[in-house]
């Protein structure tokens, strides 16, 4: 916002709009000059220059932390504050575990029951519980918070919980899909409470093969709040209390997933970039989230919750497809052209790829992520391989998750925070009463519009991450770093340094030992008279040169 005395303009962040807003005096709505603001355009007359708004929200000076996060969050239309009236509701809700309610269901609060989420989870909406039975298998429930018990189709709050669709997941905070008095509390499985929650119960025989399968409502109680590390400890040292139970957990989860595997499910194993925030939430560190057995078994058994409800729906009692409508989570096959450009890359690294069909393809994608395994050209070949990939998305056609190598597969698991679970506990409790087939085009409306915001979600906490690396990197300008070119365009190519993921831009124009092309075909740019080149992958060393906090980017120059 420009400030002027009897008028002012807002300058628009992004470049697709390059023309400023002029906002009147009286439409200032409290905004001072310099501020960051959220602008309404209300006409644009023939013959006029500029647009006129008015500012319908101040969000605070430009570079301030907070200002920043609640500017990505506008600029993708998410809200971060829930309605006066969705609070009310939320508060209201009934918290009670009634014995009415109980009697409905399978009671099974006397069966050893426990949680593995995050360290700083505060919501936990996936409990497992074990038990040895007589004929020496294993019955395994998956226990998933029972949101849809609390929000009903109809009300206000289900109304807000459709129109978010999923939680957004920022670097410094959550803006959850349902008020914390539900996330937080109602619905989530904390340990020494009694919860109200869905269930797929499995009995397992010691090669992790289903003998006995159930689905529906349960009654619960966590004896036990596990964090992922808690139980990476216990499988490791094979100490502590229930060390027992969470190997034998282990063991079957290994099995499930080395079967998976080898039936086409293709392993990206990505490491997530994180932040260690101070009480002002500056970045004083930089680390990466790695998979191991204990997230690998809490995987498995969410994935064979989902795989198997999905089935369950799906399919008659004799295998047969069903004409019963349901929410998937689909993932089309990849692209051929692309497949066939990352073969041609991967080569010149000597890596072969086998496009024969597509049980070779996923074969050959997991051999590839697995040669590449700490190699200096890794980050850059698991990037091209999840770019040849389809995305992922929600739908009432069943065309299969690629990528899981399922035939079936929905979300289920996670009702706390995408409403698509929300939507396949609703549907099978339906079908479980004996409901006929529901329409499908309102279905596939919903599953569009949760597909889309849940798309929006993952720009914004990219942006959100990208926000914090720059801030992090403000502290190193002018630090030389190694760097391994991460991506190429006619304009330039990106840097990124792999100790902190930071990763920043090297202009071609700054570039002054040569005049540099651009190759699309081999991912480089080269010297037309030097002959120099800087390919996807290459190590650079780099200056950090510029951060910019507003535009979230770093500007690099190369170091000879």
């Amino acid at each position: 916002m420009v400030a002027h005395k009897d008028f002012g303009f807002v300058v628009c962040d992004k470049k697709t709009i390059n023309t400023d807003i002029f906002i009147p005096k009286g439409k200032f709505g409290g905004a001072q000059d310099g501020d960051k603001v959220i602008v309404k355009m209300t006409e644009w007359r023939p013959g006029d220059k500029n647009p006129e708004g008015e500012i319908i929200q101040v969000l605070g000076a430009p570079g301030e932390h907070e200002t920043e996060i609640h500017s990505i969050l506008a600029e993708y239309g998410l809200p971060y504050e829930f309605p006066e009236d969705v609070e009310r509701d939320a508060d209201k809700i009934d918290r009670t575990i009634d014995d009415a309610e109980v009697a409905k269901r399978w009671d099974m609060r006397d069966v050893l029951t426990f949680t593995i989420d995050p360290k700083d989870a505060k919501d936990f909406d996936d409990a497992l519980s074990m038990r040895k039975l007589d004929n020496g298998n294993w019955e395994i429930g998956v226990h998933i918070a029972d949101v849809s018990h609390y929000v009903v189709p109809g009300t206000i709050l289900d109304d807000e919980a459709y129109q978010r669709a999923t939680s957004v997941y920022l670097v410094d905070r959550v803006v959850p899909m349902l008020p914390e008095v539900l996330s937080n509390d109602v619905c989530s499985l904390r340990p020494n409470e009694d919860k109200f929650t869905f269930s797929a119960v499995f009995e397992l025989n010691d090669n992790a093969e289903i003998q006995k399968q159930w689905f529906g409502r349960t009654v619960i109680h966590s004896d036990r709040r596990f964090s992922y590390e808690e139980a990476q400890e216990r499988i490791e040292t094979k100490e502590g209390d229930l060390a027992e139970e969470i190997l034998v957990l282990d063991k079957l989860a290994k099995i499930m997933r080395q079967a998976r595997i080898k039936n086409g499910a293709i392993t990206f194993d990505r490491s997530e970039v994180r932040f260690n925030l101070d009480e002002n939430n500056q970045p004083i560190g930089v680390y990466f989230k790695i998979s191991k057995d204990s997230n690998h078994l809490i995987e498995e058994f969410m994935l064979l919750a989902n795989k198997k409800v999905s089935e369950f729906v799906s399919l008659n009692k004799r295998g047969d497809v069903s004409q019963n409508t349901f929410i998937y989570r689909v993932h089309d096959d990849p692209d051929p052209a692309k497949l066939e450009s990352l073969r041609d890359f991967v080569s010149t690294f000597g890596y072969k790829m086998d496009l024969a069909n597509t049980k070779k393809v996923a074969e050959s994608l997991n051999r590839l992520l697995q040669d590449v395994k700490g190699k200096g050209e890794e980050n850059m070949i698991e990037t091209l391989a999840m770019r040849s990939m389809s995305k992922a998305v929600y739908s009432t056609e069943p065309i299969g998750h690629y990528g899981l190598g399922f035939d079936y597969y929905s979300h289920f698991t996670s009702p706390i925070r995408r409403y698509p679970d929300l939507l396949a506990h609703r549907l099978l409790q339906h079908y479980l009463d004996g409901g006929k087939s529901p329409d499908r085009n309102e279905l596939e409306e919903k599953a569009k519009h949760c597909s889309s915001m849940e798309r929006l979600a993952a720009d914004a906490e990219r942006d959100s991450i990208k926000y914090m690396q720059v801030k992090f990197m403000e502290k190193h300008l002018g630090e030389t770093f190694t760097g391994v070119i991460s991506g190429v365009a006619e304009f330039g190519f990106w840097v990124e340094i792999p100790e902190n993921g930071a990763e920043g831009l090297i202009k071609l124009r700054d570039l002054m030992d040569d005049s540099y092309q651009y190759d699309k075909s081999t991912h480089a740019v080269y010297g037309s008279r030097t002959g120099n080149r800087y390919q996807l992958g290459d190590k650079v060393q780099i200056k950090v040169v510029k951060a910019n906090l507003i535009q979230k980017q770093l500007d690099f120059k190369i170091v000879d």
